[in-house]
């Protein structure tokens, strides 16, 4: 039977600072960067994963994967996949642990990197896209998989099943959709607040052009740039094409309030990340106070707990999961099913390194074994360093193509993590 025999980490930082790539109002220099593990067996296939940072810290999140890590050294790879809850549970379950910071934090964030790369390497060692293996899992073996903890008051297991059942029939159907067409992107890649305005209508054009329906764009340093900011982008999109901004997090809720009505002339599809993302509360006066601009958020929301009071509170219209923000696959299942319960639409956050590769998986897993194909999805796309990974990203037309390769996206050529790796990597210890 194979065995886990152990897992190794890699620092890996790309300097996207020096072109302003990720950079808005709250995060201004931003190096793209994954505290990277490779889970290694005694039957040579791996698997491999990363939690997303914008630099320094990686460190830290690396430290907090090499010790979770530990727990699933001489695990049988053959038993894993049909006991994976409970791993997820012993991972995040530790309480000395579990004490920095209970379902969030960097020691969640840890338990998902070791959660992400175990279903990279089921799916390698059944030779299918992390999608496929997903979507063709029982509902019970899905609902399985769930830690329902602190979440029953928003859905049970019950209500998980009746709704993965009621796919059940459509699966089939929408599995070949899913290959015809794949799934809707928006893009960003225009967006970035360190641009100069040519450059960002430039990309603008681009992006139009290369079929995307909605462009993002990030906003919150001066009110007065948002407008010019905007205005330029409404003299070349139309009046009727969708855009929509995203605050990352630099406004208080009254703040946000004022400062979005104020920009109700450019007919944003969306409002992205108006305050700080664990205020429900917050979210919930904003949502109400800025309607009917709907709020988006998700992306830094760090557990399902987090997740299923914004639904119960009405503080978004759309949902943003990111792949290595939770504890993983695991708690992304339990995301996506409430949200199916409540009505949302699931729109992943994309974008950094990897994240793209990752969270199609989970968009698409979605558009065939919950809730279905509908026009209420649409998932980040933004073209930085997809040329690092195994299975890049496969953008037609405007929309995300189901990947056929083996695995769950986030693997890195061996070559650009010795490139990458810091400091030791060939590019920083050249003196970059």
């Amino acid at each position: 039977m194979p065995k886990i025999t152990g897992v190794e980490t890699f620092d890996v930082r790309f300097p996207t600072s020096k072109s302003l790539d990720g950079s808005d109002a709250m995060n201004q220099d931003p190096d793209y960067s994954g505290a990277y593990l490779r889970i290694n067996t005694d039957a040579g296939v791996h698997g491999d994963s990363l939690v997303f940072t914008i630099g320094r810290g990686n460190e830290v999140q690396l430290k907090a994967i090499e010790i979770l890590s530990e727990k699933i050294v001489g695990i049988n790879t053959s038993e894993a996949l049909q006991n994976i809850g409970e791993i997820a549970r012993q991972l995040s379950g530790d309480s000395q642990l579990r004490w920095l910071g209970p379902d969030y934090g960097v020691f969640h964030m840890g338990a998902g990197g070791v959660l992400n790369a175990l279903w990279d390497l089921f799916a390698k060692q059944r030779n299918v896209p992390l999608w496929k293996l997903l979507s063709d899992l029982s509902p019970q073996a899905i609902v399985n998989a769930i830690d329902f903890r602190y979440i029953t008051d928003a859905i049970t297991k019950q209500e998980a099943l009746d709704i993965l059942y009621r796919q059940a029939d459509y699966k089939s159907d929408n599995e070949a959709k899913l290959r015809k067409n794949g799934v809707p992107a928006y893009t960003t890649s225009p967006g970035w607040l360190g641009y100069t305005d040519e450059k960002m209508l430039k990309l603008t054009q681009e992006a139009m052009d290369q079929g995307f329906k909605l462009l993002k764009y990030k906003c919150g340093k001066s009110l007065e740039d948002d407008q010019r900011r905007l205005r330029k982008v409404r003299e070349l999109v139309g009046p009727d094409f969708a855009i929509a901004i995203d605050a990352n997090q630099v406004w208080d809720v009254n703040d946000a309030i004022t400062w979005i009505n104020q920009l109700k002339e450019f007919k944003l599809t969306w409002v992205e990340e108006p305050t700080s993302p664990t205020d429900v509360v917050g979210h919930a006066k904003i949502a109400a106070g800025i309607a009917p601009t709907r709020v988006a958020t998700g992306e830094m929301a760090g557990s399902r707990i987090i997740f299923k009071q914004l639904l119960q509170s009405k503080g978004f219209s759309v949902m943003q999961i990111d792949a290595t923000r939770v504890a993983g696959v695991n708690e992304n299942l339990a995301n996506i099913l409430m949200a199916a319960k409540f009505g949302v639409p699931v729109c992943p956050h994309a974008g950094g390194v990897g994240l793209c590769e990752m969270v199609q998986h989970l968009a698409m897993f979605d558009a065939v074994a919950v809730t279905g194909h509908h026009p209420g999805r649409v998932v980040e796309f933004v073209d930085h360093l997809h040329e690092h990974f195994v299975v890049p990203t496969d953008i037609q037309n405007g929309n995300y193509m189901a990947p056929l390769s083996p695995g769950a996206g986030a693997e890195i050529h061996q070559a650009s993590i010795d490139e990458f790796k810091f400091p030791s990597g060939t590019y920083w210890k050249n003196g970059a």
